[in-house]
């Protein structure tokens, strides 16, 4: 699996979404997913599933130490005593020791960041969290986040696909080296059968939805989590990192998604 390097820190360039996979459903295409080759795993609080991934990476053959495992403290646990008493629920559902990464979903007009970050750092501290991130936080809110935090951001997670840009944020990122993870990179399906990436597919043999998933893949600190239910809709993603769009083709996507396109990684 490809990966991207951000403060030292490896993480697979594309992960598995799993917002509204639920049950033994969540479990299959979790399991199946791991089959196929993937080894970042994202879940949340809010999802409703942490017990479900759990499952499903305790019984695949890939061994934990291989999985990087998301997982995102409900935006209305974001005290201090919260964080702590719902993550160490998420580590129960979980049936694992520690997460490799752990983000805030949202910020809470009623909680400081700084006390969110401050308690995650103390997980960190405790050794149950490996690293920290946020998500749905504009520049300012993460700027915040990482003068409050005493370890490096790792991430912040937010909406990223050509139909919804990112422009001031992935700047930001490229320039303090954090890494941008993109959810919902199909826009909820609707990409996969978008005439201007389909014809861009048509010239590389590949399908509308990889398109989408190779331009976020090629730029620089970014990583991208489409969520899948079906084996052919996984393998499809999964392969996406496999096509190499053109410098132009790369541009007019920037274009439309309202970014830069120097920011480009080729």
């Amino acid at each position: 699996m490809e990966t991207v390097t951000i403060r030292g820190v490896e993480v697979p360039k594309l992960g598995l979404g799993t917002a509204r996979l639920t049950g033994e459903e969540c479990r299959e295409v979790v399991e199946t997913a791991l089959e196929l080759g993937y080894r970042h795993v994202d879940t949340a609080q809010l999802y409703g599933n942490e017990e479900a991934v759990g499952d499903a990476i305790a019984r695949s053959a890939v061994d934990r130490e291989e999985v990087f495992l998301t997982t995102k403290i409900h935006w209305d646990h974001a005290a201090a005593d919260d964080v702590h008493s719902s993550f160490a629920d998420s580590l129960d559902r979980l049936g694992v020791d520690s997460v490799d990464l752990l983000l805030i979903h949202s910020t809470n007009d009623d909680v400081p960041i700084e006390e969110t970050i401050g308690a995650m750092n103390r997980l960190q501290e405790e050794g149950t969290v490996e690293h920290i991130g946020v998500s749905n936080y504009s520049v300012e809110e993460t700027k915040t986040a990482v003068e409050a935090s005493s370890t490096p951001v790792l991430t912040n997670q937010v909406e990223y696909h050509v139909d919804h840009g990112q422009a001031d944020l992935l700047e930001w990122c490229v320039e303090h080296d954090v890494l941008l993870t993109a959810y919902s990179p199909l826009d909820e399906g609707s990409l996969a059968s978008d005439p201007e990436l389909e014809a861009i597919a048509e010239r590389h043999d590949a399908t509308a939805a990889q398109v989408a998933l190779a331009w976020l893949a090629e730029q620089p600190n970014v990583m991208t989590i489409p969520k899948a239910s079906s084996e052919a809709r996984l393998t499809e993603n999964l392969s996406a990192i496999d096509v190499e769009l053109t410098a132009d083709e790369r541009d007019r996507l920037f274009e439309r998604s309202g970014g830069v396109p120097s920011l480009r990684s080729k």
